[in-house]
């Protein structure tokens, strides 16, 4: 495994070659292959089964917008939860400064109040989160706690694991989904299923990407990751297709 200086390197260098990549793809481009990545998600029967999923808010640009998605889950009545960044209250040397959790949203109302900060993604408000269920703790619901279905997730590159056909993601570096599902491993504890080299989250965890963010077997650069980054099921891209070790995928 590599060093985790060399580590950082080798994804800094990544992110910047898929940065000028992002920067080619037109709006156009982004909304065709949102709507293929909508109609496969929609037609996918563990999304159509799943009664609770986490879905990240999509920036403008540089990546598959979810609107759609989020809509549509919250019209055939699933529960959705989306993320909510804050200060961590675990001062650990190992502990980023900011964490993520992921709260639910409480009608498609909710939603559509949602304001946009200044990356342009839409924001839960601060002072509504108490009042909010959260995954990684103060659920309303003890009979389900912390239980998710399924979760989307953004990334600025993906790639398949040759070794064991998963996926592995390249985030934007910040570590908030990595995580965020390390610490819905540990309060899942038994609930777990175990999947040999792969996730361990008892969620299937998908990623969302365009076309653009898929490096084939052949491409120059690879998807590094270490010890601490979580692979993936699967990942919906912007053709319409469906890759990675997915489990059930009519």
């Amino acid at each position: 495994m590599a060093s985790a200086s060399a580590l950082k390197a080798a994804k800094k260098e990544l992110r910047s070659v898929m940065k000028q990549r992002l920067l080619t793809v037109s709006p156009e481009s982004i909304g065709a292959q949102s709507a293929a990545v909508l109609q496969r998600v929609t037609n996918f029967k563990p999304y159509q089964d799943a009664k609770r999923i986490g879905i990240y808010l999509s920036m403008p640009t540089g990546e598959i917008q979810t609107d759609a998605i989020v809509r549509d889950a919250l019209a055939s009545g699933k529960q959705v939860f989306v993320p909510y960044l804050h200060k961590s209250q675990n001062q650990s040397p190992n502990t980023p400064r900011s964490v993520m959790d992921m709260v639910k949203l409480g009608s498609m109302a909710d939603y559509e109040s949602l304001k946009q900060d200044s990356w342009g993604i839409p924001s839960i408000e601060p002072k509504t989160v108490h009042e909010r269920e959260h995954i990684l703790g103060n659920s309303t619901t003890p009979t389900e706690v912390g239980q998710l279905d399924m979760v989307l997730m953004p990334g600025v590159a993906f790639d398949i694991d040759p070794r064991n056909g998963f996926v592995r993601r390249l985030g934007h570096g910040k570590g908030f989904y990595d995580y965020f599902l390390h610490k819905y491993i540990q309060g899942r504890g038994p609930a777990v299923k175990e999947l040999s080299h792969g996730p361990r989250t008892g969620a299937l965890l998908y990623g969302l990407a365009l076309d653009e963010q898929f490096l084939q077997e052949n491409n120059e650069h690879a998807v590094p990751v270490g010890e601490h980054d979580h692979l993936l099921h699967g990942l919906f891209m912007g053709d319409g297709k469906v890759v990675g070790s997915t489990i059930n995928t009519t």
